[in-house]
């Protein structure tokens, strides 16, 4: 089944200048292959449609079950130039919580907020 990241994984970022750091960090160590396998750095900078203008770079680290992901060019030249407020740091992390993750059904007891999603 397809579900929103926001049932497997949580955020936190930061922003300095034109860079935008989002670490996105599994809620049990059974999420967090899908999550490796499924949310590339490619997958992740196409998620923002264009928004993202640099590379980004991921960042495994699998003792926390986390991947840290750095977006160059992601803050409109930086969060003191920009006329973009949506572009911060936290409005990015907080929208990545929307891409689709493939979960196995037998996974579907541990997601959070599994009783608001509709039965497969």
């Amino acid at each position: 089944m397809k579900v929103k990241l926001q049932h497997i994984a949580h955020t936190r970022s930061g922003d300095k200048g034109d860079t935008s750091n989002i670490a996105v960090f599994a809620y049990t160590p059974e999420f967090y292959p899908l999550l490796k396998a499924q949310l590339t750095a490619e997958r992740f900078k196409a998620f923002y449609a264009g928004a993202i203008k640099g590379d980004v770079i991921r960042y495994e680290v699998d003792n926390l079950d986390a991947m840290n992901f750095v977006c160059h060019g992601a803050l409109g030249g930086g969060v003191s130039r920009s006329l973009c407020l949506d572009n911060y740091g936290k409005a990015l992390s907080a929208a990545i919580l929307g891409f689709e993750i493939e979960v196995p059904d037998a996974l579907r007891p541990q997601l959070r907020g599994s009783h608001l999603l509709a039965e497969a």
